[in-house]
């Protein structure tokens, strides 16, 4: 099958993937919080946002490599750290982290994925980002990070837009528990999934690993609970001032959508990343696009700044860009392409990406990821 034929969008994975994965797990993933708007809202933001191709550029020969906290990287998008990533498909960080390898992009692992830095270590290579859910005692956040660098992760993520569990409704209703409880509704669903449910089989029901040697992950919580939450505080200021000082290397501060926010994580940290977390976390949350152009002016022109938010194409990537970003992190794509297809379909949303962004690029005449999105005029407010 030539999935450039039958699935050329990221929209044709993800519709294939919501047929393929049993409803719990679906729920797992496409779900917000409140009344799901602030995905939506996401990608309407990006919708909004048109670059006018210009005439007579010649033939431009693209340059889609940027630089980001003093690497420089083939592609201007990475693997965002997704909780519980192997739920969706089994091996999914080890999959998703032998493709970053291979492409040469970030990989981010959370601190409540399904797999743990030691798993990964011999895939992971040189790029490894570790997710930190702040934990409230000091020695165990030191033994975390301990972790991750001797496993080879090299940045940190300090997630700073979960100070207390979001309600998830979607998730409750779909009756999904941490650890999963093979009720019989569920059981329903698996068998309905057949390959989903063979390789589980194979990999063993994903667990949250990583936290087994801090306290107890057997008994079973609601979806939007976990034993992460036993152990997670709200980082404060700071929080992020020992995080610093602890961590020998770069340091990303996400979930951030206040300029003044901003404005002072960037005297401390090497990169702030804007998101509004997928829509989990707050449903009243703006579009990190929406949000991106106050960002990028109050933390200056030169400053790292990383974004996500509804990305279903090489055209979003590049309006986020445009309104600011340097870089963009990918969570839901990814596992799109794994539900679709297995580790072929993760290989194919890189794949869609890179050729939507070289379309694109020619269309616009832009040759440089870094000089050409920050030159771009946009259409005013009343010509959209």
């Amino acid at each position: 099958m030539d999935l450039d034929q039958t699935h050329p969008a990221l929209d044709d994975l993800r519709r294939r993937a919501r047929r393929r994965l049993p409803t719990f797990v679906w729920e797992y993933l496409d779900s917000g919080t409140g009344s799901d708007t602030a995905a939506p809202r996401s990608a309407a933001a990006l919708d909004r946002i048109v670059l006018t191709p210009r005439a007579l550029h010649g033939a431009p020969k693209p340059d889609l490599s940027v630089p980001l906290m003093g690497r420089t990287y083939p592609l201007p998008f990475g693997f965002a750290p997704v909780g519980m990533s192997g739920l969706v498909w089994p091996d999914a960080e080890g999959i998703l982290a032998r493709l970053a390898v291979q492409e040469g992009i970030p990989y981010g692992l959370s601190t409540v994925a399904a797999q743990t830095p030691e798993d990964l270590a011999p895939y992971v290579g040189d790029q490894g980002w570790f997710q930190l859910y702040a934990p409230r005692q000091p020695e165990i956040r030191t033994d975390m990070l301990k972790r991750a660098k001797d496993a080879g992760f090299h940045t940190l993520i300090l997630t700073a837009d979960v100070p207390v569990a979001s309600r998830r409704e979607r998730l409750q209703r779909a009756g999904v528990t941490n650890p999963m409880k093979l009720t019989p509704r569920i059981l329903a669903q698996v068998a309905l999934c057949p390959e989903w449910a063979v390789g589980m089989a194979r990999q063993g029901m994903p667990s949250l690993k990583f936290l087994e040697k801090y306290g107890d992950t057997k008994t079973s919580r609601s979806g939007t609970e976990h034993i992460g939450y036993q152990l997670r505080t709200a980082p404060d200021w700071a929080y992020l001032d020992a995080v610093k000082a602890e961590w020998d290397g770069p340091v990303v501060v996400k979930g951030v959508l206040s300029p003044e926010d901003a404005g002072r994580i960037a005297q401390v940290a090497d990169a702030v990343w804007v998101s509004n977390h997928g829509g989990r976390q707050f449903d009243a949350a703006p579009a990190p696009a929406d949000v991106l152009p106050a960002i990028r002016d109050a933390v200056g022109p030169d400053y790292p700044l990383i974004a996500d938010g509804a990305v279903r194409s090489g055209t979003d990537i590049l309006r986020l860009l445009v309104r600011g970003a340097d870089f963009v992190m990918l969570g839901r794509a990814p596992h799109w392409g794994l539900g679709a297809f297995g580790a072929r379909g993760a290989a194919h949303v890189v794949h869609v990406l890179r050729a939507g962004l070289l379309a694109d690029m020619g269309q616009l005449g832009w040759r440089d990821l870094v000089k050409d999105p920050r030159s771009a005029t946009l259409p005013s407010p009343l010509d959209r």
